[in-house]
């Protein structure tokens, strides 16, 4: 097997191969890795060849701490954890080059869900990025731990694109459907936003983050994103308005077959009109024509849905605002395997999470999500 590194990875092919896994995710493709490269993270691509075929990848974003740093592979790597000898060898090359950055650990965020079932059909919508119900264990087994640090949103819901439109509305909670429609009808229309709209989509995303409690990435992040996604026909950025008022906006994500919506804001006014059932409602239908087979509202309460079901009314705090609007588009509650360290430094790693730790606890900002 040989070891290609960044030097010599072609973006088109690395955007291919990793398109075309069924693990495939957005935050892996060349294009995140430059959007995170112009934020101080330094970025790195390894990827397993063997006659003439790729078998295993991984982009890796280093992040500068003193004179050491911290690895990170977002929502990878891409392989096939049953080719032991493929994953073996990108676990090999991505130890080397962790050790020659001089990194404190390397955290993993593989791109597979939970399951106890032995289903792992990759056929399937609703199986095709599930784990083998051992891979905890052999992951333990290559060396690695379970992460004290989640960084992607560990749960989440999933809309399968493969039925027609109106089977998909039909399966939305009753409320939403009418919401969606109510939104029409009153004089919402949804329009895709250009890099002029920017700006006020950042206002839009200031406001959310003030109303809503989150934290948000700074204007010209968003600009940037934008730049390398929107024209390659990756993302779109759709804006509701009403009488030439922009009321809220949302960006989505496609890569392969598979949909993200990452980024939404909405105006404190005139929310009686619903102008995000009817934006998420818009991007659906974009990511099903464009070939998309699931869309990923990215991100609610990591709870058992049993708890989300039960709690959803009660409480309105963290994600369980946007769980109360996600659950009535849909799809399936889905939970990811998580966060899993290496450590090479056992003594800076102790110490870089109680650190994490202190500054949670005083309600400072933790690492940023990579999204």
């Amino acid at each position: 097997m040989r070891v290609h590194s960044t030097g010599d990875t072609n973006e088109s092919d690395w955007n291919s191969f990793v398109a075309a896994s069924p693990v495939g995710h957005v935050l892996q493709s060349s294009q995140w890795g430059q959007l995170k490269e112009r934020f101080g993270w330094q970025v790195a691509r390894l990827a397993i060849e063997d006659r003439g075929q790729w078998r295993a990848s991984a982009q890796v974003l280093f992040r500068p701490l003193g004179p050491q740093t911290i690895a990170y592979v977002p929502k990878g790597p891409i392989t096939d954890w049953a080719d032991a000898e493929a994953t073996q060898a990108l676990l090999e090359a991505l130890h080397q080059l962790c050790r020659q950055r001089r990194a404190i650990f390397l955290k993993i965020e593989p791109d597979l869900t939970e399951d106890r079932s032995a289903e792992t059909s990759s056929s399937s919508v609703e199986t095709r990025s599930r784990q083998s119900p051992t891979l905890a264990q052999r992951l333990t087994e290559l060396g690695f731990r379970v992460s004290p640090q989640t960084i992607q949103p560990r749960c989440t819901i999933l809309l399968d694109l493969t039925p027609k439109p109106e089977a998909i509305l039909a399966r939305m909670k009753s409320k939403t459907r009418y919401n969606i429609r109510l939104s029409g009808r009153k004089g919402v229309t949804v329009r895709e936003g250009t890099a002029e709209d920017l700006p006020g989509f950042y206002h839009l995303m200031r406001t959310t983050g003030e109303r809503d409690g989150f934290g948000i990435h700074s204007e010209s992040y968003y600009e940037t994103a934008y730049q390398l996604f929107v024209p390659q026909g990756l993302a779109k950025l759709f804006l509701a308005t009403f009488e030439d008022q922009v009321l809220g906006g949302i960006m989505a994500f496609a890569f392969g077959r598979r949909a993200w919506y990452m980024y939404g804001a909405s105006s404190d006014e005139h929310r009686n009109l619903m102008p995000n059932h009817l934006l998420q409602w818009e991007a659906i239908k974009w990511a099903r024509k464009r070939g998309c087979l699931t869309y990923d509202l990215w991100g609610i309460p990591d709870e058992e849905e049993e708890v989300l079901e039960k709690e959803f009314l009660k409480r309105s705090d963290g994600l369980w605002g946007v769980y109360r609007f996600k659950r009535g588009l849909g799809g399936q509650v889905v939970r990811y395997l998580g966060a899993y360290d290496y450590v090479y430094s056992p003594l800076l790693y102790r110490l870089y999470n109680k650190v994490v730790s202190y500054r949670q606890g005083r309600g400072s900002p933790r690492l940023k999500p990579s999204g």
